[in-house]
């Protein structure tokens, strides 16, 4: 095997309760990289397809995790690179995650030792930096894992995944507005009251034991954010209309993916699913924001080879 071409999943972090802890995979909406093997040693990005970003390796995310990979293990070859981005930068569904898990799964299909998922999202979570300005698994650990993954420590990383019920569904909307990482993280106050912790701590435990339980009533319960939606709802024209909506049309939660601006809902079955599509589509439509729409069950699967030469 010389060359394989990898899918790598968009995904919806923070879950609202678990902020740089949890996340979960989705179905269908996903990065394509072609990754072939040569004699140089190093990184070399040859192709981008889908968005404007740079070809040097040490700026790039994809080029930042496997270089770091590649270095790391010692490697005594290269990989040359195509990236094809579907995802669009800035969407808040896991673009940079995707690249830089999607590099690192890649370059594990040729060692002879291949590394486990805990070490691989280590490695991914380096090129996350690079968009983000610091290293967190909870895009890049679903991407990697598939389904619900928690994070239940940073020094050392460890990584739990979770179950996922299985009419669990997520309706995630994008307007057409952009929100950068760095951005939506320095908004964020650096200390939280000791009620608020406490209430998101049982929020967080609540939809855990919910997706163990397969019990909706808890994760709707339980799906609720109390320290960083206030803050950063406000960078999202009209977050509480949309909120409301989704909520009165059979969402079980709903909530900002990851940094922003694109915000999902839970919901129980896929028929919900589609009726609160509808009506966020009307919603978005009234308050004349143009933006995308998207259905997907919470994917138990994670990167996978789509094609090997």
């Amino acid at each position: 095997m010389n060359e394989i071409r990898v899918f790598s999943p968009a995904t919806v972090a923070n879950v609202n309760c678990g902020f740089d802890v949890l996340g979960f995979a989705l179905d269908g909406l996903g990065d394509e990289m072609v990754i072939r093997k040569v004699a140089e040693k190093g990184i070399k990005i040859t192709q981008i397809t889908g968005a404007d970003l740079p070809y040097e390796a040490k700026e790039n995310v994809v080029g930042v995790a496997g270089l770091e990979m590649v270095n790391s293990l010692n490697l005594d070859y290269g990989f040359e690179i195509e990236i094809h981005k579907k995802i669009r930068l800035g969407s808040g569904v896991g673009s940079s995650a995707a690249s830089a898990a999607g590099i690192v799964f890649g370059i594990n299909q040729f060692l002879e030792k291949p590394l486990s998922n805990l070490e691989l999202t280590a490695f991914g979570m380096k090129g996350e930096a690079v968009a983000s300005g610091n290293e967190h698994a909870d895009n890049v650990a679903p991407c990697l894992y598939g389904g619900f993954t928690l994070i239940t420590g940073y020094s050392p990383l460890k990584i739990v995944s979770l179950p996922v019920p299985e009419e669990l569904y997520v309706t995630v909307i994008h307007p057409q507005i952009t929100i950068k990482t760095k951005e939506a993280r320095a908004i964020l106050p650096e200390q939280v009251s000791l009620q608020n912790a406490i209430k998101q701590t049982g929020n967080l435990a609540g939809l855990i034991a919910g997706l163990y339980t397969s019990d909706y009533d808890l994760i709707a319960s339980s799906t609720q954010d109390v320290l960083v939606e206030p803050y950063r709802k406000n960078l999202i024209p009209d977050f509480d209309f949309y909120k409301q909506t989704a909520l009165e049309n059979g969402g079980l939660a709903f909530g900002i993916s990851g940094s922003g601006p694109s915000m999902f809902t839970l919901c129980k079955g896929i028929q919900n699913a589609g009726l609160v599509e509808i009506a966020l589509k009307k919603a978005l439509k009234t308050k004349n924001m143009k933006g995308d729409s998207y259905i997907s069950p919470v994917s138990r699967n994670g990167n996978r080879i789509l094609e090997q030469k």
